[in-house]
Parts: C-alpha cells; sequence; structure tokens
C-alpha cells in the first residue's frame, strides 16, 4: 500500500477519494493507484515528499464525489535503465506546451517522448493531460508482449495520441512529437518523429539528425508517422530539445537577432565531456541561457537525453 504523510493539512480537509482509501492521524492509505491522483501519490518521486492540501489541488480538481480529475499532467518520475540513463532538464514558467514524458513499458523496454502542444498552457492543459494518459495507457498496451514488431507499435502509439488529441480539442491543434522506445538489453532505439525538432544521436562515428518522419500530430485524423530504427553503441547518446529552445534569440553584438539554432545545441553535443543524462540537458540550457543573455523566458526550453553506460 501506498502512504501519504499531510504535514499541513489533516486528512478530514481533502475531499472523500476513491473507495478502499483510509486515514490513520494524518496519513493517508490507497490500496492501488485507481485514479491519477493515486499515481501522484504512489509515484517514486514523492513517496518522501510529505504534500499540502494545497499541493494536491495544484494538480487536481474534484468533482464533488469519489473522482479526481488531473488538471496538469502527473509529473514524470523517469525509470531506472539497466545500462543508460535518462534524464529531462526544463526552464522557465511552463507558459507554452512543452511536455516530456517516460514510462516503462515492458520488462526490456522503456518510453520516451517529448511533445510541444501549439498554445499557451493555461488553453492546453486538457490535450497536455490527454496526451499523456495516451502515451502510458496505449504503450503499456502495445509494447508490453515480448516478442512485438516495434515499429508497427510505434505508429500506431502515435495513430492513437493523433486521435485523441483531435478528439480532445473538437478539431485540429498541432502537436509535433518525438516519441521512442528504448530496448535496453539489445541497445537500439525505435522511433518516430512527428514534425518536432530532429534528434541528435552522438555515437563514435559522430553526430546524426533523426529528423521528421512525418506530420505534427493533432492535424489529419488518418495521418501516420513512418518509425525508424538506429543502434545504440556503448556511450552513445540521444539528445532532445524543444522548439523553444532552438528559436531563442540572442542579446549582445554577436548574437544579437540570431536564433541559437540546431546547430549550435549539435556544437554543444560534439564538444560535452562524457556526462550523466542530466548533467548533458542542463550544460544545454545553459549554453542557451548565455546566448541570450539570461533575459526572462517568453517560451518554454526543455531538453531530455538519453545516453548508453554499458
Amino acid at each position: 500500500m501506498s502512504r501519504l504523510g499531510l504535514r499541513e493539512q489533516r486528512h478530514r480537509s481533502l475531499p472523500r477519494l476513491r473507495k478502499g482509501w483510509t486515514a490513520h492521524g494524518d496519513v493517508l492509505t490507497c490500496p492501488r493507484p485507481t485514479c491519477a491522483l493515486a499515481q501522484l501519490l504512489t509515484s517514486d518521486f514523492h513517496a518522501s515528499l510529505p504534500l499540502s492540501l494545497e499541493s494536491v489541488r495544484s494538480f487536481f480538481k474534484f468533482n464533488g464525489s469519489d473522482t479526481a480529475v488531473a488538471v496538469e499532467p502527473t509529473p514524470t518520475v523517469f525509470p531506472d535503465i539497466d545500462g543508460a540513463d535518462v534524464a529531462a532538464v526544463f526552464a522557465g514558467n511552463r507558459v507554452a506546451g512543452d511536455f516530456y514524458d517516460s514510462v516503462r513499458v515492458s520488462p526490456e523496454r522503456v518510453l520516451i517522448g517529448l511533445l510541444d502542444v501549439a498554445g499557451r498552457r493555461e488553453a492546453n492543459r486538457k490535450l497536455l493531460i490527454t496526451a499523456q494518459e495516451t502515451f502510458r495507457d496505449s504503450g503499456r498496451e502495445l509494447f508490453s508482449a515480448p516478442d512485438i514488431n516495434e515499429s508497427d507499435a510505434m505508429i500506431e502509439l502515435n495513430v492513437r495520441i493523433n486521435r485523441r488529441l483531435i478528439e480532445a480539442s473538437n478539431g485540429v491543434h498541432s502537436c509535433p512529437a518525438f516519441t521512442a522506445c528504448y530496448h535496453e538489453k539489445l541497445g537500439t532505439l525505435c522511433y518516430c518523429n512527428a514534425g518536432h525538432t530532429p534528434g541528435l544521436l552522438r555515437d563514435s562515428t559522430g553526430i546524426v539528425e533523426l529528423g521528421s518522419t512525418g506530420l505534427p500530430l493533432g492535424l489529419f485524423s488518418h495521418a501516420t508517422s513512418d518509425a525508424r530504427m538506429v543502434g545504440m553503441e556503448k556511450s552513445a547518446a540521444l539528445l532532445l530539445v524543444s522548439q523553444g529552445l532552438v528559436s531563442c534569440e540572442g542579446v549582445g553584438r554577436e548574437n544579437g537577432g540570431n536564433e541559437f539554432g540546431l546547430e549550435k545545441v549539435r556544437k554543444v553535443l560534439q564538444n560535452a565531456p562524457s556526462l550523466s543524462a542530466k548533467a548533458l540537458c542542463s550544460l544545454v540550457l545553459s549554453s542557451v541561457a548565455d546566448f541570450s543573455g539570461h533575459v526572462p523566458l517568453c517560451d518554454d526550453r526543455t531538453a531530455l537525453a538519453l545516453i548508453r553506460t554499458r
């Protein structure tokens, strides 16, 4: 069972939750992750962080019955990967639609994704939640079997996210997305790039771009993105960055009026020493901040890295 201490507010201040929840003193106990709230409470990320009522309400609203309804995507807890390291770093106040996630979908496979839902965050929260739910639920369904065609599964995953976004928006809503499945025993990466900024893969031969394999999600109900497969040798690093990062404008005599651009991201990756995934992401964001003169951010900036360690 999962236990969560509420340091600032007693359990009686919380709305009634789903059947099966119990309370002892200032501790809530849930039998299983039966809803989005339970997923938050049982995540490793929050295991040692007591949450106040306001903290809970910042992620959820309650409809007066026993159901918690998410108003923000569930915080991502990157899974441990045998022989690899994965992390993401975000800069800004989450004003736009940058969204990253990762979930283990089988004993040997982990999904990662970086999406950019068009529009400001106050208007696209519903779509962010829809994308995450589909990414996680359909990902587990499609990739759980040991013997699958990963390319077919990846294409189907993107088809489902695409259609769910169109349904949730009651129309069209552009969402460039880079989604991938890493096989930890084989060291392979099966990916779709639906109109997203190209991924960069560094290995002993240099850096290659993992370019677009289809249109952005959320535009056409029958559109599909091709899936491609690449191998990752030991020490190979995959770097994904958001559009807000590459389009960041510089300041000063040398950089003024110019965008940071993917080429500068490539140079940072090329010159980076052997780092952890988180340190690599932080290095990229630090380089962008220096380029822009550390001015207040007007767009999201996100970097996600996957590094094969052995």
